[in-house]
């Protein structure tokens, strides 16, 4: 969250090769004859890297994520390095062969070599789900081998892949054995719960493909990973869970039952409107009106004050106002305006991060050094609580522990806010969406920015370019039906054009899309499934762009969002 914020866009290229991508996915490929198979070897990683070669030493094979079973390859490339993984594949000459795998990360190539005829290959820009890609190749007069293999992009981040596939005839190199059914699950666990909510986590089971999960005896969900969250749950009520492995052979038999408890409505998370307006308060001077906090519109409900700033202790944080830069605002006058908000019933809470914010929380040391500094500061200047605006990225683990730790220091009435960008809520498999969910219990809201992202995936599986009412619903779904509880689902938006680099709409839009998300009307051309009435509200940068604008955003967001149903 910055004047100019940090911009994540699909050219009009990547995003048909995305496109592309998608209906691959969806549509399968084409329909092979009874003798073809799958002629790649450990196709899936689960023996190592067996079969497969990796350039300089870049691959090595993953629990976590795995599209399938209990492994994938992770490829990082460095320097000069792309991380080329290949493996010699036995074909048929005269042959057609459909080549695909799934991949996610970094950006990723799919390629074959030597085939006699056209090699080809496809790619994906960075991915933070599994996506699959194919293409399909033919073999020469004289070709029985071929080179398939996955790279990436030099500087890039690490890629993943897994469950490629070389299918077609059979080429006389054997490939994988048959799947046999798989074992029952076993570790089924309650990871985590809301008043309408509950997470299970278990371990994950070998040729297992994908998993199933039962409630009471009834099957309400299938994923792909270890961990799923059931919603649609009554407040303060207990459930039976079970979990079943499946995979081409079958579904195994049942785990064993554990028991969910939802928690009462309104636990954690602090207290705020049912439906509430959040704004940035920019603690500095870029161009945009300069604000004292008794200046910012009544019609906030939440005011992030950006930001705190990084310290040289591992994970800890301070915050100086920029007295010079705010026309001489002083300490004493910023905490009395602080206080007066909160006597009118507002929430003043510390923003971490920003574009230019990097706060590395990576292990226990640093988590606790966090808490504690954020809790300092809270008791400094009586903040309500903290806001996580990172856009370098974050360690779910140690995040959530240094964000449970603070909450056991500041009680109940902590207001914990989060807003990641659009890619970081991609995917519950996202360390940003895992921390959400990791700590929902005490989360009050994420509002995520809804700008300087380009295209995205909606929860639909269709790509959707910002700045529209199906981008702002489709992209909101992905959250709701991810496991955040709908009052925990905020819409960010830049306050005017000259709050973000690209993104910005009109307060009609934003109205539409909440009025889509919580009464099924004002939709564009994607409509969700139900409507979430108690969906928290809606989030802007900054107060300040918004005061240059005459206040015109919360003017029109405001009464509509505190007049949801």
């Amino acid at each position: 969250m910055s004047p100019l914020k940090r911009t994540t866009r699909l050219g009009s290229g990547a995003a048909g090769v995305l496109a592309a991508a998608l209906a691959l996915s969806m549509t399968g490929a084409a329909q092979a004859s009874a003798v073809d198979l799958n002629n790649a070897r450990n196709a899936g990683f689960e023996s190592g890297l067996t079969n497969w070669t990796c350039s300089a030493g870049s691959g090595t094979t993953v629990s976590s994520p795995a599209h399938a079973g209990a492994a994938a390859l992770k490829a990082t490339p460095a320097g000069q390095d792309n991380a080329r993984c290949a493996q010699t594949v036995a074909v048929k000459p005269n042959s057609t062969y459909t080549l695909s795998a799934w991949v996610q990360g970094g950006y990723t190539y799919l390629g074959v070599t030597g085939t006699g005829t056209t090699d080809v290959s496809t790619w994906t820009p960075d991915s933070a789900s599994w996506k699959q890609l194919s293409t399909t190749f033919t073999t020469g007069a004289s070709t029985t081998s071929v080179s398939v293999y996955t790279h990436g992009w030099y500087g890039q981040a690490a890629y993943y892949a897994d469950d490629v596939s070389v299918y077609g005839p059979d080429g006389g190199g054997g490939g994988d054995p048959a799947p046999t059914v798989p074992g029952a699950p076993v570790g089924l666990a309650v990871s985590g719960t809301t008043s309408s909510s509950v997470s299970l986590s278990w371990n994950a089971v070998s040729g297992a493909t994908g998993y199933s999960v039962y409630r009471g005896g009834t099957k309400v969900t299938a994923v792909t990973g270890t961990s799923a969250t059931v919603t649609g749950l009554a407040a303060s009520t207990s459930y039976s869970f079970q979990v079943t492995a499946t995979n081409a052979a079958g579904e195994s038999v049942k785990s064993t039952a554990v028991t969910g408890t939802t928690t009462a409505v309104g636990t954690g998370g602090g207290t705020v409107p049912k439906h509430a307006v959040t704004g940035y308060w920019q603690n500095f001077n870029n161009g945009a009106t300069v604000q004292k906090i008794s200046a910012v519109s009544s019609q906030y409900d939440i005011i992030a004050v950006a930001f705190a700033d990084a310290t040289t202790t591992p994970g800890a944080v301070t915050f100086n106002l920029d007295s010079a830069g705010l026309g001489g605002y002083t300490v004493d006058q910023f905490k009395a305006d602080i206080k007066a908000k909160q006597a009118a019933g507002k929430k003043v809470i510390v923003s971490v991060g920003g574009q230019n914010g990097t706060v590395s929380v990576s292990d226990p040391t640093s988590a606790t050094n966090f808490a504690n500094s954020v809790y300092s500061l809270m008791q400094t200047y009586g903040f309500d609580g903290v806001d996580i605006d990172l856009e370098n990225g974050l360690n779910a683990t140690y995040m959530s522990q240094a964000l449970r730790s603070l909450s056991s220091k500041a009680g109940s009435g902590l207001v914990l806010t989060m807003a990641p960008q659009t890619i970081d809520m991609q995917s519950t498999s996202n360390g940003y969406f895992q921390t959400a969910l990791n700590v929902k219990d005490i989360l009050t809201v994420v509002n995520m920015q809804y700008y300087n992202s380009g295209s995205m995936l909606g929860c639909d599986g269709k790509v959707y370019s910002q700045g529209s009412v199906d981008f702002l619903t489709a992209l909101a779904c992905i959250q709701l039906e991810g496991g955040l509880d709908p009052s925990q689902v905020g819409l960010g938006l830049p306050a005017s054009t000259s709050g973000a680099g690209s993104g910005y709409v009109s307060p009609t839009v934003v109205n539409n899309a909440l009025d889509c998300l919580t009464k099924g009307t004002g939709c564009g051309s994607f409509k969700p499934s139900k409507t979430y009435p108690a969906l928290r509200g809606a989030m802007t940068w900054s107060t300040n762009w918004d005061a240059s604008a005459g206040n015109a955003w919360s003017a029109a967001v405001g009464p509509h969002v505190h007049g949801l149903p």
